[in-house]
């Protein structure tokens, strides 16, 4: 399989050239990511879908992460991100439609990987129910729902467990039905600032 390419920064993101996915993470290269979450209404309250990481997954399998998200390649522009939340989760959404939530900053070292990354994050207010999504199961292996009161409590450790519901691809390729509780350790491991960060930038748009 062909290597991917991403634009490189410095710390002021400045762009300074392009480098191999491999290379990105082994030497701690600072790149652009594209962030969707997606928030839904239900019976009057605000809830966040969720994405399952597949087992397959290099990095952070089994994971809990953002409803649809990825690496920006070289030739690409933060528009070209939408094509992710197609490709992941079957939703097609125009870029128009998201908002914007800011450009997020973090970095996070787990054994040789070194993930420091530009995410240009956005919200998008989806009316889609579970029954909708489509997931490329190569990447996604489940969608989950959370009331983002819940979400928000638990990266402001107010609260330790919050309750998940959604399904998982089995091996067969059938959606099985999930209804669980989860801590923090069940996502991927951003830093707590990064998840707080999301949640006001979130709050606001709901307001």
């Amino acid at each position: 399989m062909e290597q991917e390419h991403f634009k490189i920064f410095d710390e002021d993101r400045k762009e300074i050239g392009v480098a191999s996915r491999e290379d990105v993470h082994k030497y701690g290269y600072w790149h652009e990511t594209f962030h969707c979450w997606f928030v839904t209404k239900i019976e009057g309250k605000d809830y966040l879908y969720l994405q399952l990481r597949s087992e397959q997954k290099k990095d952070y399998p089994n994971l809990l992460d953002i409803t649809a998200a990825g690496h920006l390649l070289a030739n690409e522009s933060v528009e070209d991100g939408v094509r992710e939340i197609k490709e992941e989760i079957g939703i097609a959404v125009s870029f128009e439609e998201l908002i914007s939530l800011g450009i997020l900053n973090y970095s996070v070292v787990d054994g040789e990987l070194i993930d420091k990354e530009f995410a240009n994050v956005f919200l998008y207010k989806s009316k889609n129910r579970l029954g909708d999504f489509t997931l490329q199961v190569e990447e996604v292996a489940g969608l989950m729902l959370v009331e983002f009161k819940e979400f928000s409590e638990l990266w402001f450790d107010k609260r330790n467990m919050i309750n998940l519901r959604g399904f998982r691809i089995d091996k067969e390729g059938n959606k099985v039905k999930i209804e669980e509780k989860v801590g923090k350790e069940q996502f991927v491991p951003h830093e707590n600032s990064f998840y707080q960060e999301v949640v006001e930038r979130i709050q606001e748009r709901l307001n």
